[in-house]
């Protein structure tokens, strides 16, 4: 009777020991399964054409609403992208991407509800006294600069880094005998904050597991992205309204995909 009662007994212990085994590999399975990175894909828009942009006055820090034209494109954006299922949606706080951010997710039935955090740090090259004046008054001063003509500085395109630099040492001059207004920003200055921020967007991003981020800007801002983050810039390429560039981002290291898409195929 003894020897059957310890049997039993050793039988309860190696039952208990295997069953603690397959917990706790079930325990690292889970664990594994749980701290897998998920890739996230960042939908990065230019807001819609506004009336600062049909009058062709520059608009960097100031602001305008969206034209009649820019709300419809943006709205057929948000259209044609409503498949994608947005986990977050940033804006730089200037209204016009504000407005863009809105029109976009109110033509997506799953994320109509979703809140806009705006983010300053995403905002358009500031460029100082040239605020509001016509593009072509600051595109000339910056051609002679270079002693050349308004013409032959832009035939190839505008090289971002160039423009801003140079536009930010005009505006000190500019601003030397009128009011105190906020400087124009130099390339180093404008490119630091941008890409804090989608530094900071792309990480909660990974940290909260979100897939699909939308990320509402401004063209110039975009092209000073892809340089920053790629070290590619095709100067002949601008941003068009209502555009959208993605990057996808695994936790340590940005890939990128489609640029400056207006025809919104392909966009997964």
């Amino acid at each position: 009777m003894k020897k059957i009662t310890l049997l039993v007994m050793l039988f309860g212990i190696v039952l208990l020991g295997a069953c603690s085994q397959n917990t706790s590999s079930n325990l690292d399975t889970n664990t594994t399964e749980s701290n897998e990175t998920k890739n996230v894909t960042l939908y990065i828009f230019r807001h819609g054409e506004t009336m600062l942009n049909i009058t062709d006055r520059v608009q960097g820090w100031s602001d305008a609403i969206l034209t009649k034209e820019g709300q419809e494109n943006v709205q057929d954006a948000g259209e044609n992208l409503s498949h994608l299922s947005f986990d977050a949606a940033y804006s730089s706080d200037s209204g016009r991407s504000v407005q863009t951010a809105e029109l976009l997710l109110e033509e997506n039935q799953d994320t109509a509800e979703l809140n806009v955090q705006t983010d300053k740090r995403l905002r358009e090259f500031n460029f100082g006294s040239y605020e509001g004046e016509l593009n072509d008054v600051m595109i000339h001063d910056v051609a002679s600069y270079h002693n050349t003509t308004a013409e032959e500085y832009t035939k190839n395109g505008i090289n971002p880094k160039e423009y801003a630099d140079t536009v930010a040492l005009l505006d000190k001059e500019r601003m030397k005998d009128t009011k105190e207004n906020w400087p124009a920003e130099n390339y180093e200055e404008i490119t630091s904050r941008l890409k804090k921020a989608i530094d900071e967007i792309a990480n909660e991003a990974i940290e909260k597991g979100n897939e699909k981020v939308l990320v509402v800007t401004h063209g110039l801002s975009i092209r000073a992205l892809v340089d920053t983050l790629f070290n590619e810039l095709d100067a002949t390429i601008g941003m068009e309204n209502a555009s959208v560039t993605t990057i996808q981002y695994d936790g340590e290291n940005f890939e990128l995909g489609t640029v400056n898409n207006v025809e919104y195929t392909n966009i997964e």
